[in-house]
């Protein structure tokens, strides 16, 4: 199986005619998935290597089949697209742009989330399911099919985990990430509860940092639902407090977010939590073997 995105998605890029959707357009296609049209108003009839542009999602759903969509468009345009592709049906928005306001991410999730839609992002990598679909612009290259269900916060830190559990000759059911913003259209808890859900996965790794309390929740929720093994990997352990690192909700405010108080919190519950990407890759990868 896989979660999210697999044999059967059915790709619209909103904005395939700017040089950023075109260039990762296509190389998710390259790489097996199945991109059944594009999105830029007022360019309705024009194609990007063979792939129809349409003027509305509608459209592309309406003539391509299209059941999700990947939005490549400028912060001020974003929210308006990820409300465009909700309307018309799509049941999996992954958008990958950043800078989004977190006030106008609050009112699109609010929008989206009782309509049962998937939402991955912003500011976010994307969803790869190794050998079946890679939606976003995840290196897919550097990952091998496998067992192991991947979710993380950061991009950089998903691919090198998911390179060093492919050099040990193991592979990934499917690689989420779910974004570094404040506000994100899906939480560790969604993405695990899915994983726990997929045959396919026998074993989760979840990537955090510091900032907010997800890694918390996501501890609680591990030690009340899920039977199979999490093993986890925070980073930040050297952050000073009150400095946003490298995303907009990694930041520690007080004595709350620290990358202490989440290892606790996972540790406390039986989740081993490596001390670096290479270790976590390395519990995993012998969990799987014994």
């Amino acid at each position: 199986m896989a979660i999210i995105v697999d044999l059967d998605t059915r790709l619209v890029v909103q904005g395939l005619t700017g040089s950023e959707g075109r260039f990762h357009g296509l190389r998710n296609r390259a790489y097996g998935t199945n991109l059944v049209a594009g999105v830029t108003p007022g360019k309705g009839g024009q194609d990007v290597e063979g792939v129809p542009v349409f003027d509305t999602v509608a459209e592309a759903v309406a003539e391509a089949g299209a059941n999700t969509s990947l939005i490549f468009v400028p912060a001020r345009f974003a929210p308006d697209a990820i409300y465009e592709a909700v309307d018309a049906g799509i049941g999996t928005v992954i958008c990958i742009t950043e800078h989004i306001p977190a006030h106008e991410m609050l009112r699109v999730y609010t929008y989206s989330r009782p309509k049962g839609v998937t939402l991955i992002g912003p500011n976010c990598p994307g969803v790869l399911s190794p050998g079946k679909a890679n939606v976003g612009i995840i290196p897919a290259e550097v990952f091998a099919p496998g067992s192991i269900g991947l979710v993380s916060r950061s991009g950089t830190l998903t691919y090198q985990i998911g390179y060093e559990v492919a050099q040990r000759g193991l592979g990934n059911s499917t690689i989420v990430g779910i974004g570094g913003d404040p506000v994100v259209g899906s939480s560790f808890i969604d993405v695990l509860e899915r994983f726990e859900a997929d045959p396919e996965t026998k074993y989760v790794v979840l990537v955090g940092e510091i900032g907010g309390d997800e890694e918390e929740k996501a501890a609680r929720y591990v030690a009340e639902h899920m039977s199979k093994p999490v093993f986890s990997y925070i980073a930040g352990f050297s952050a000073p407090p009150g400095k946003t690192m490298g995303h907009a909700g990694a930041i520690i405010s007080g004595s709350s977010g620290t990358a202490a108080a989440k290892k606790d919190a996972l540790e406390a519950v039986g989740i081993k939590v490596g001390t670096t990407p290479t270790e976590v890759a390395e519990l995993v990868v012998a969990a799987a073997r014994n």
